[in-house]
């Protein structure tokens, strides 16, 4: 699955993992040494997020159920924990960075895909 900001036609990640599970959430991306580039993790349902025990600094997206980004955590370093976002329903993780290069902001729509990149008739 892959997760494309619709608003700026920029790909944020092409390969996702999906974290739908109580502890597949809680254990996220603890324990992990990076996460590479074009990477990113899909938690859901989820209004909060901490880095406990992680090695490295992510980039945070937290979704509407139609796709808006309600809320962005940029570059947020180990040990550190948003506030919980009550318009949010899902959460995607990605490697720090990933919102400056895209340019994301507050109100862009996010959407995945499976199979790879759309084309223009499914935009």
């Amino acid at each position: 699955m892959m997760a494309v900001n619709t608003t700026r036609d920029t790909v944020l990640a092409v390969y996702m993992e999906r974290a739908d599970s109580f502890l597949a959430r809680l254990r996220g991306l603890m324990g992990r040494a990076e996460l590479p580039p074009g990477r990113g993790l899909l938690l859901e349902p989820c209004r909060s997020v901490h880095t406990c025990f992680m090695r490295f600094p992510i980039d945070v997206i937290f979704l509407n159920k139609e796709g808006e980004i309600v809320y962005l955590a940029v570059e947020m370093r180990p040990y550190n924990t948003t506030p919980y976002i009550k318009r949010a329903h899902r959460a995607l993780e990605l490697p720090a960075g990933t919102l400056s290069r895209s340019g994301s902001v507050l109100g862009d729509t996010v959407k995945f895909y499976t199979g790879g990149y759309p084309d223009e008739k499914e935009k």
